[in-house]
């Protein structure tokens, strides 16, 4: 079983990603909402923690353990404030990047750092603006319409990491076009 764990704007993308599957996200377990179903033929587990977000770690750490699902198989998918808005990012392992979200799911994976994820950037907050403020606020009309695009090109992408593997889901991703070179 793959699983797939998610923050803030990830969970836009883990909804994306139930909704064209048609995997319904209605039982809760492990301080998550979860959804299992399938992509393709391969069985996957969403999960969208409950916890507070530097929390995260709690419920995916526990998933892991309880399913004992190999964290090659584990995709995080979450907010990343250094990636310009909309642009996707996956990377087979990495550290934590002051994440807070990401240091709780590492410390909550024995200090694991080997598992994928997907990156969504959201930019860097303008001025003297609140970080936490910033991630939390509503997008525009033209931010929501990059985002809409970046969570089509996500939801293809998680689709060709579990039926093609990683190397591709990177490779699409990592080179793909901004919308507004679309067309």
């Amino acid at each position: 079983m793959n699983a797939l764990a998610i923050m803030s704007v990830g969970f836009e993308m883990l909804d994306a990603v139930a909704e064209v599957e048609g995997i319904s996200m209605s039982s809760a377990s492990f301080k998550a909402l979860i959804g299992k179903g399938f992509i393709g033929d391969v069985p996957v587990m969403l999960a969208k923690p409950q916890t507070f977000m530097n929390a995260s770690g709690e419920s995916v750490g526990a998933i892991v353990s309880y399913y004992k699902i190999p964290l090659k198989q584990v995709l995080v998918i979450f907010d990343d404030l250094d990636l310009p808005f909309a642009k996707l990012r996956m990377l087979p392992k990495g550290g934590h990047g002051g994440h807070n979200g990401m240091r709780s799911i590492i410390d909550h994976l024995k200090g694991s750092r080997d598992f994928p994820r997907l990156r969504i950037g959201i930019g860097r907050p303008p001025g003297k603006m609140d970080a936490a403020n910033f991630v939390m606020r509503p997008f525009n009309k033209q931010e929501r319409e990059e985002l809409d695009f970046t969570m089509q090109v996500g939801v293809d992408a998680i689709r060709i990491l579990l039926l093609e593997g990683f190397n591709k889901s990177a490779t699409f991703v990592n080179t793909n076009k901004p919308l507004e070179q679309i067309g």
